[in-house]
């Protein structure tokens, strides 16, 4: 009789369609550990990202396909857990303990690449997920400064550095390795050989989601990244104003010559002083998702020069509730592109 009432609730349950991926949680296998107790029926939801906002709707959604449907169960609790996808082309091939690379791009300087870069990874983590940052930017970083921790200095152990962790963030960057005073000379290969030992040569914990910061531009370092890494995919940041809509135009024309699935747009610094509706017009002239609009405010920049990235220290300010949104869409995005072939949620244990 269990047996028979597990399969009316596991049917009932095939009803109940993930948003995102339009596929039903049961063949997505998010439905785990499933019991019956009296006229109560409990299993975990495992969804596809800590990040996700859903949790709401798939109640609802999960209690109006059983309660009442299914004779005898007059109750639904549902536990909740998450398991990030791990990217295919990651596994197996890259030995590092990641589940997923996302670049951060722009067209040009100036346009708070970094800014966005940091604040998503902390509100990843803020989330719940397990999330590194790596600064690409080797020439200019910027990323210690911003994280708080700017005169931090690397273990090492064994022959691998140990990240330095802020905001429940895993580290690297050539800014815990140099004098701040001294210019950073190099040539391509030279950058090429720096970016590659971020990821082989530091002893990263399991992450989630790895942000790579990369410079600006079209140059050495976005290239030797995509050229050397299974990219997960790429966001391409942008101002509003037109001149920095035609660079991130080509940024973004760039990594789909790469065969890098750029997960979308992000306007930053929108308001009055700069205007906004250039990142959503480029994202609709490239057919590119518009993944949000991050308003100008002197507290977002105060947080990067003191080293309190906004969505921490101010989380209720408007652009600190607009990198919490931008999080969530972003893990979103990833659960996407990495789910929308394959039949089931990854079960294995990344490595």
């Amino acid at each position: 009789m269990s047996n028979d009432i597990n399969s009316q609730i596991m049917a009932a349950l095939s009803t109940v369609i993930e948003p995102e991926l339009h596929r039903d949680i049961v063949s997505l296998n998010m439905v785990r550990d499933l019991t019956v107790e009296g006229s109560t029926a409990r299993f975990t939801l495992v969804l596809t990202t800590p990040a996700c906002p859903l949790k709401h709707v798939f109640q609802e959604r999960c209690t109006t396909a059983v309660v009442g449907r299914i004779p005898g169960i007059e109750k639904l609790e549902i536990n909740w857990d998450s398991q990030v996808p791990t990217d295919r082309n990651i596994h197996g091939r890259l030995d590092v303990p990641m589940r997923s690379i996302i670049a951060i791009a722009s067209g040009k300087g100036g346009v708070g690449k970094s800014t966005v870069a940091i604040n998503l990874a902390v509100s990843l983590a803020e989330a719940g997920a397990r999330v590194g940052l790596i600064d690409a930017d080797i020439l200019n970083p910027n990323i210690p400064m911003m994280a708080g921790v700017g005169s931090g200095r690397p273990r090492v152990e064994g022959e691998k550095m140990l990240p330095i962790e802020a905001y429940g963030v895993q580290l690297m960057s050539t800014g815990f390795l140099i004098d701040p005073n001294k210019p950073m000379i190099m040539r391509g290969p030279m950058l090429h050989s720096a970016i590659r030992q971020f990821f082989t040569d530091v002893k990263w914990g399991e992450v989630d989601y790895m942000i790579v910061d990369l410079p600006p531009g079209t140059g050495d370092a976005p290239l030797s990244l995509a050229q050397s890494f299974p990219l997960t995919g790429a966001i391409v940041v942008t101002q509003p104003q037109d001149v920095a809509v035609s660079d991130a135009l080509r940024s973004a024309a760039m990594f789909e010559q790469l065969n890098v699935p750029v997960l979308g747009v992000v306007e930053n610094m929108a308001g009055d002083f700069f205007g906004e509706g250039g990142g959503e017009k480029l994202a609709a002239e490239l057919g590119l998702t518009f993944l949000g609009r991050i308003p100008l405010e002197a507290g977002v920049r105060v947080g990067g020069d003191y080293g309190r990235p906004v969505v921490a220290s101010s989380p209720e300010t408007p652009a600190g509730r607009a990198f919490q949104t931008l999080a969530q869409i972003v893990a979103a995005r990833i659960s996407v592109v990495m789910l929308q072939n394959d039949d089931v949620i990854p079960l294995n244990v990344i490595g």
